[in-house]
Formats: structure tokens, C-alpha cells, sequence
């Protein structure tokens, strides 16, 4: 043979020689089965992607433009129902108290306090130490007396959210957690399920005896009074969304 001699190359299949089979091995039927399933699911998914493109864009809008002034609907006359207690707190705090006053809330409100009120509070949410929090928690889920023990060192005036909703007393539980974290005893286990509302309504013995029990519930649950000579109840929004009292007898070397 002559070895300068090229080969031939081999004859290629024709193209309607093998159509079973793919490139990758699978038969036609396969692909075309896979390429349906493909539309099909991308079909479905379509109406979803666009239901959840508009509630993305819509929740982004209402995050972007937050709001303390809400609607509520009157049950009885079904007339829509402004609600700015909120606003009006703060600007009372703003025209009414001293420049130099200390307000005592829990950190959620913090911000607000200083940005609208203009007046300085003992926590907002930059607040990182830990320990600052959880004394803030003891004073307001502890024993009225002792509570005013300290607080009378610390600020001149305690904001309660009241008004049912997302309160003040509905958060109370998670409050005593935080300063039982630090101040051990508070709570005789670590959930702190001792301090909370009981089926109807009725707040159980170490949360009746707190200040914020106290205040948030003074003159509006029979039998519910705050200590007058620690307290002065000095505004009461529209509907009562938010109180602000007074600290009696605060300690003029804290100023």
C-alpha cells in the first residue's frame, strides 16, 4: 500500500437516515416532550410572576412612603376615620414641654420622639447597648414604686402607646424578656409567661402591678389608678393611641 495515499473520509449519514435519536442520545420524542413541559410551565408561571411583580411594587410603595397617620373605618356610621394621634403627640411634646425635657418610650418610638417632638429619648433604634435597653424594660414592666425609683433619675416624662392594636401592653411580654435577660429574677423562667393577659382580658398579678399596666390602663379599667403622687397624666390623644405623664419629683442632680 502506498502510506502517502490519503484515506477517504468516512460517508456521512444521511439526515433522514437515524431521526430516534438526538445528539445526546435521547430519543425525539423525549426532546419534544421536555420542550412542552418547558412552555407549559413557563405559561403558568407567567399570570404568578406578574401577581407577584405588582404586590412587590406595591408593598416598596407603601415602605418608601411610611406614614404615623392611618384610616380606620367607624363601625357603626361607616364614615372614614383619620387617626393622627400620633402626630399630635409628638407635637405636643414639641409646643408644651421644656427644650432641655428627657422623654422616657420604649426604643420603637425613639426616632419619632426626636425627629418630630424635637425632644431627647432615652432610647431609639441606634441604641446597641444591650444593657441600656434592658434597664428601660425593667423600669416600665416593673413594680410602679421601684420603677419611679429610677426613672426619676433618667427622664422627665413617660410616652405609653395605649389604645389596643400593637401597643405598649401587648408588647409587654417580649419587654420583661429583655430586662430579665440582663437583670436575672425578673421571671421565674426565661419565656417570662407569668407576665401577661390572661383569657378574657384579665392581666395576671405581676403585670397588673407594673407601671406600664398602670399607665396604660389608669382610669380606663375599673380599679386602675397610677400613683398620683409619681405621676400626673398631662395629655391623652383623640383616641387614646397615646398618653404621656409626667414625672413627679424628679432628681434635679440628673439634670
Amino acid at each position: 500500500k502506498d502510506p502517502k495515499k490519503k484515506k477517504a473520509p468516512p460517508k456521512k449519514k444521511g439526515v433522514n437516515q437515524d431521526l430516534s435519536k438526538t445528539s445526546t442520545g435521547d430519543p425525539l420524542w423525549v426532546k419534544l416532550v421536555r420542550l412542552a413541559i418547558g412552555v407549559y410551565a413557563v405559561k403558568e408561571a407567567l399570570p404568578i410572576a406578574e401577581e407577584f411583580k405588582g404586590m412587590c411594587h406595591q408593598v416598596a410603595k407603601q415602605i418608601s412612603h411610611p406614614t404615623i397617620i392611618t384610616k380606620g373605618t367607624n363601625r357603626q356610621t361607616g364614615e372614614t376615620v383619620i387617626v393622627d394621634d400620633y402626630r399630635e403627640a409628638y407635637f405636643w411634646l414639641r409646643d408644651k414641654t421644656p427644650e432641655d425635657a428627657r422623654i422616657m418610650a420604649w426604643w420603637d418610638y425613639g426616632y419619632q420622639i426626636t425627629g418630630i417632638g424635637n425632644r431627647t429619648t432615652i432610647a431609639d433604634g441606634n441604641t446597641w447597648n444591650h444593657e441600656h435597653i434592658a434597664l428601660l424594660g425593667r423600669i416600665l414592666t416593673g413594680p410602679e414604686k421601684d420603677a419611679h425609683r429610677i426613672a426619676r433619675h433618667l427622664a422627665d416624662y413617660v410616652l405609653i402607646w395605649a389604645g389596643g392594636g400593637g401597643d405598649d401592653l401587648a408588647k409587654s411580654p417580649h419587654l420583661k424578656r429583655i430586662a430579665n435577660s440582663v437583670y436575672r429574677g425578673l421571671c421565674s423562667e426565661p419565656t417570662c409567661r407569668s407576665f401577661s393577659v390572661k383569657r378574657g382580658g384579665v392581666p395576671s398579678k405581676q403585670l397588673s402591678e407594673s407601671l406600664l399596666y398602670k399607665l396604660h390602663s389608669n382610669g380606663l379599667v375599673p380599679g386602675v389608678e397610677a400613683d398620683t403622687n409619681r405621676w400626673r397624666e398631662v395629655f391623652r390623644s383623640k383616641y387614646g393611641k397615646v398618653r404621656i405623664y409626667k414625672i413627679l419629683s424628679v432628681s434635679k442632680e440628673s439634670k
